[in-house]
């Protein structure tokens, strides 16, 4: 789900909270190395970027993003902590010219699904990425699998919720298919594609208030807000609070998910490969 970003402070909501588990799992699953050169597509605010930048101690890594704000604060950060081998830039990673045969590592926390064109995209990272260099990505399995989406849907649009993905812009389940993605990244220049299932929660914030007020910064809550008449959007708003209510426990208010992390390398020939 495209979402605002934002650091993670211990009992507040953003983009970094929201996802305090699945980043566990992509920095286990990158295995950055001490001399690693990386490239962190769709970055944000730069925790996965910075995260990567402390095993690469003799390396170095660049984060890229298309939001400007979110890259001012990366680089704040990045100051902060004294991180010299990390650099940020503005950038769409379908058609960004990166320095070919660079990188021996590409990371992606939820970065990759958006692409207009995903095979464009897929073959211009590819060629940043230096021969059997890796891939490393985490993307949301299906729509119905994450039960988020299903409880934003149903509390926004009834018992179904509208049409899937109706005047939402971007599809965030639109690598969530590991046939397609299969296809996708092949025709990319890719080998040795392989999918992880994710089963981890994802966390709202520490009151039903806060959830309340993450969620409908969602590019998707917004959208299906506006579908609805003047008279039904705050009867569909309450109808979401009471679902974050129901969700709420001790530690916060959190959502069952599914995700993948999808692993490949740059393959030895590129033929085939969209340009």
């Amino acid at each position: 789900m495209r979402h605002a970003t934002g650091d993670h402070t211990p009992g507040t909501s953003g983009y970094d909270a929201e996802l305090q588990r699945h980043n566990e799992v992509l920095r286990r699953a990158a295995g950055v190395r001490l001399h690693d050169h990386v490239l962190d597509i769709g970055c944000g605010t730069g925790q996965t970027t910075r995260q990567a930048a402390r095993r690469a101690r003799a390396g170095s890594v660049l984060g890229v993003d298309v939001s400007e704000p979110a890259l001012g604060r990366a680089r704040e950060l990045a100051r902060a902590e004294g991180l010299r081998n990390v650099t940020f830039e503005q950038a769409d990673a379908q058609a960004h010219r990166f320095q070919q045969e660079r990188f021996d590592l590409v990371i992606s926390r939820f970065g990759t699904m958006f692409f207009d064109d995903p095979v464009a995209a897929f073959a211009n990272i590819g060629r940043a990425l230096r021969p059997a260099g890796r891939l490393v990505m985490m993307v949301w399995q299906a729509r119905e699998r994450n039960a988020w989406d299903v409880a934003i849907r149903r509390s926004l649009g009834g018992a179904h919720g509208p049409a899937a993905g109706a005047s939402e812009g971007p599809d965030p389940f639109s690598l969530g298919d590991p046939p397609a993605v299969q296809e996708i990244l092949r025709a990319s220049g890719f080998a040795d594609v392989a999918f992880t299932g994710v089963h981890e929660r994802v966390y709202y914030g520490p009151d039903v208030a806060t959830a309340l007020a993450w969620v409908r910064g969602f590019t998707c809550t917004g959208a299906l807000l506006k579908g609805l008449d003047p008279a039904g959007a705050p009867r569909a708003v309450e109808k979401l609070r009471a679902v974050l209510a129901a969700h709420l426990g001790d530690d916060g208010v959190w959502f069952d998910s599914r995700a993948w992390i999808i692993t490949a390398r740059r393959a030895a020939t590129e033929r085939g490969v969209a340009g």
